[in-house]
């Protein structure tokens, strides 16, 4: 009698899955990786991140065969496992651009973004996402945002430490100078979010009121509890602008694009503080990256003709 065959081990079946991904045989990838997950399910040595793997693997080729639903389930599934995965991240926000979920995708890209900020990627999703939701929603879309989570410093860390190993950077030197510029970022508490925002809507409260001085204080003390907030930096600019502290509006503006570069305010008021401080060419730049995001955007067209009339 012929000798039963051994079912395959997980990994074998997983890199069985690669091979057909890597030719696109996306079913098939599909297949190899179910029977992959469920080796590795009754397995005694499962590992949280080798079965995340899988999921994200399994929903890649999902979202190869434009299967987006069943896509996003497996993100959701390979997340819990293995929490700011950043090809699941990318993938569930890819899929959730294709089911018109423009606000779950943007807080994914945004998400990956702070784990490496040279994902370009990202960068391209985040920027046509601020250009579906403001068509959507109007210039007051980012109030409808769920918040996005902050992902502790400690797994930033380890995340980058892993990328930097196991696939090459177009640019090390980057990554590293970004890598040590965040590092000194630390995670956030609810304690210290409730804190904060408590001192941001003290400070828009005073910015309503005309007391600008003060509000800058309120904006600062909001800050020290959650420095990663971008809505608090063009809020302080704004307070900047109107007691005419243009580098300092050039400063805060300048943190909120590096956390999001898409942010219309920020390069809006850069480019304002820029024109006071007589500094053309940067002014028409910032200008110029707003207009391609929002092209009928009257006040920036209208800061443009001003600063090209002084050219």
């Amino acid at each position: 009698m012929p000798q039963k065959q051994k079912p395959k081990s997980w990994t074998e079946l997983k890199q069985a899955g690669n091979e057909c991904f890597k030719t696109g045989q996306y079913g098939d990838a599909t297949g190899l990786y179910t029977q992959a997950i469920k080796e590795l399910e009754k397995s005694s040595k499962k590992n949280p991140e080798d079965l995340a793997v899988l999921y994200s693997n399994r929903a890649a080729s999902y979202l190869k065969d434009g299967n987006c639903a069943e896509c996003v389930k497996d993100c959701d599934t390979s997340l819990e496992l293995f929490p700011f995965m950043v090809k699941s991240l990318l993938r569930r926000a890819a899929a959730y651009e294709a089911l018109e979920r423009y606000r779950h995708a943007y807080i994914d890209y945004k998400t990956a973004l702070q784990i490496d900020c040279n994902i370009a990627a990202a960068h391209d999703g985040t920027n046509r996402m601020t250009k579906a939701l403001t068509e959507a929603d109007g210039p007051s879309w980012r109030e409808k945002l769920p918040p996005i989570p902050t992902v502790p410093l400690s797994v930033r860390e380890r995340l980058a430490q892993q990328a930097a190993g196991s696939s090459p950077q177009p640019n090390p030197a980057a990554a590293l100078q970004n890598g040590i510029k965040r590092a000194d970022k630390p995670a956030v508490s609810d304690k210290d979010t409730k804190k904060a925002q408590a001192l941001k809507e003290e400070g828009n409260g005073l910015v309503k009121k005309g007391e600008f001085k003060k509000a800058i204080e309120k904006y600062t003390q909001s800050l020290k509890h959650n420095p990663g907030e971008v809505t608090t930096y063009t809020n302080r600019a704004l307070c900047y602008l109107s007691v005419k502290q243009y580098r300092e509006a050039v400063r805060d503006c300048s943190e909120a694009l590096r956390m999001d570069g898409g942010n219309v305010k920020a390069l809006y008021r850069r480019a304002q503080a820029h024109k006071e401080l007589k500094d053309t060419k940067a002014c028409v730049e910032d200008l110029n990256s707003l207009l391609k995001m929002e092209p009928k955007n009257t006040a920036a067209l209208k800061l443009l003709q001003e600063a090209q009339k002084k050219k």
